[in-house]
């Protein structure tokens, strides 16, 4: 029986330049680089029984290769359409098994907080909505429209009606302006707030150093050495922190930190200081603001929204805190950690820009 020639192969410089990204680049399909390299052969002649040698593929897989870029070029190279295994599930199933994804568990009767592609298979199954159904298929339905029932996002909703003229002029604070009218050089804009409960907890366990290939390792258990609170007044404009500790939080705590910042310059002698603050119980209200006016003639607070202390600056610093002092919390006791927090204060301050 006679055999077919091989298919002669002639490549031009940019399909011989494709083909050898494809044949030896890192990134490449495996299957795809065994093709690539077939074609490269071929286009120098070989035969496909040397090629077949060469690749350790079968001989009628390089006549096939050979013959497809022939025939078609480089996009003879990709997998053909395939019709594969007729449909287990029909349209109208996959559907329903989506709607159950979009409703919460609770209103349909079950015992769940949200849904995960697991309990999702079982009570479609439970429900006869399909023929027993795996998780990965489940999650392969949910990823064609990017359905994630598992996950969730906590939100909260505008409660204060003044919200608007409430947060404009924090915001206007923050860009030197009060009223329409730029800030002058002596009037200053803080930010403060408490920090509560920060606990001495101490590690039964002494803390093991990061390694090779290891994070490092907190022991899970620890002792109570009591809790302090921490209140902190940053300088907006000059990133600056004046911060100090104390047993709790209270009026009297909080007018030592209003104290501690305004008895020195440039604040004492400043035509202004604007104090931002949110409506927690040491400073809410007409009461607090009569209160630091009457303590601080050149002192005015103002108000966050209700139930937006996020517009508070002083609430990034103390997520930086807690990421880089507090958290692990592997302290012996409360000295400790008016120790830790002081130095990272002075720390912080040679080096901190203001927030954007």
């Amino acid at each position: 029986m006679p055999v077919a020639c091989a298919r002669q192969i002639a490549l031009r410089a940019g399909e011989r330049e494709r083909l050898k990204k494809m044949a030896y680049g890192h990134k490449t399909e495996y299957r795809m680089r065994l093709r690539a390299q077939v074609v490269l052969h071929a286009a120098h002649g070989r035969s496909n029984a040397r090629i077949a040698r060469e690749t350790r593929l079968h001989l009628f897989t390089v006549r096939c290769w050979r013959g497809r870029f022939a025939e078609r070029g480089l996009p003879g190279l990709a997998d053909r359409e395939r019709t594969g295994r007729p449909p287990v599930f029909t349209a109208l199933q996959v559907a329903e098994v989506k709607a159950l994804a979009c409703q919460l568990p609770a209103e349909t009767g079950t015992p769940l907080s949200r849904w995960s592609c697991p309990e999702l298979a079982r009570e479609v199954t439970a429900r006869a909505i399909t023929t027993p159904v795996s998780a990965s298929t489940v999650r392969r339905w949910l990823k064609d429209d990017a359905l994630k029932p598992w996950q969730y996002q906590s939100w909260i909703f505008i409660r204060d009606p003044d919200f608007r003229t409430k947060a404009s002029r924090i915001m206007d604070l923050y860009a030197r302006t009060w009223g329409g009218v730029p800030l002058g050089e002596d009037e200053y804009v803080i930010s403060a707030d408490e920090k509560t409960s920060i606990q001495a907890r101490c590690r039964c366990h002494p803390t093991l150093a990061p390694g090779r290939a290891r994070a490092m390792r907190v022991n899970h258990t620890y002792g109570r050495g009591g809790a302090l609170a921490y209140l902190a007044a940053y300088d907006v404009h000059r990133a600056r922190v004046f911060g100090h500790t104390e047993p709790t939080t209270g009026i009297v705590p909080f007018m030592n930190l209003v104290t501690q910042v305004m008895s020195q310059e440039p604040y004492a002698s400043a035509k202004r200081v604007f104090w931002i603050v949110d409506n927690g119980s040491s400073h809410r209200g007409q009461a607090a603001i009569d209160r630091l006016t009457k303590a601080f003639p050149n002192a005015a607070m103002v108000h966050t929204p209700v139930h937006a202390s996020w517009t508070n600056q002083i609430e990034i610093f103390f997520s930086i805190v807690q990421r880089k002092v507090v958290s692990p919390n592997d302290f012996t006791d409360l000295a400790e950690i008016r120790d830790r927090l002081r130095a990272f204060e002075y720390r912080y301050n040679a080096t901190a820009q203001p927030f954007q």
